[in-house]
């Protein structure tokens, strides 16, 4: 896997699965989004933000979206309705996106949630951006903070050796 910068971000695609991404993108229908998943931390907002304005699309963050229709923070939303209340309300918001030409920056527990999944794929190209755990633990350093689903006394490994196989799905 090639690194970049040696800021611990990874390109997961091997030729395989590159050229796969590359067919999927040719078949994509013109109005398909581009939707980023992976886990907090691995630059979804940014990078969407960036690969938005080098394509001329809108960028749409997930989290964001819901704070603003939820008026709360993800944190607040977590601590008042508890994590699984956060995932429904995550899935419903996500599901009624009505998006097309857009880059979408997701938040990390989508993965969590078939349906918002399918409905993600249905209208776009998911991408994964990985990101090794090393590198994950130098950027969050605002995890109890930052509106993570997490569960009770779960650590950042053990989240991250949790999500990552859904994020392949």
């Amino acid at each position: 896997m090639k690194r970049i910068a040696d800021r611990g971000l990874r390109i997961v695609d091997s030729k395989p699965r590159a050229n796969r991404n590359r067919a999927r993108m040719r078949k994509a229908a013109p109005g398909a989004n581009i939707v980023l998943i992976g886990m907090p931390g691995a630059g979804k907002s940014t990078v969407g933000v960036l690969l938005a304005k080098a394509l001329s699309r809108d960028f749409v963050d997930t989290d964001v979206f819901i704070q603003a229709k939820q008026g709360r923070t993800l944190q607040e939303i977590i601590d008042q309705d508890g994590l699984e209340a956060f995932c429904r309300i995550e899935e419903r918001h996500v599901r009624s996106l009505k998006c097309r030409t857009s880059v979408i920056a997701t938040g990390g527990s989508v993965v969590y949630s078939p349906a918002a999944m399918a409905r993600l794929q249905s209208s776009g190209i998911i991408i994964h951006l990985d990101l090794d755990l090393p590198a994950l633990e130098k950027r969050l350093t605002n995890l109890p903070t930052r509106g993570v689903v997490m569960g009770p006394g779960q650590d950042l490994r053990r989240l991250f050796s949790e999500r990552e196989p859904r994020s392949w799905g």
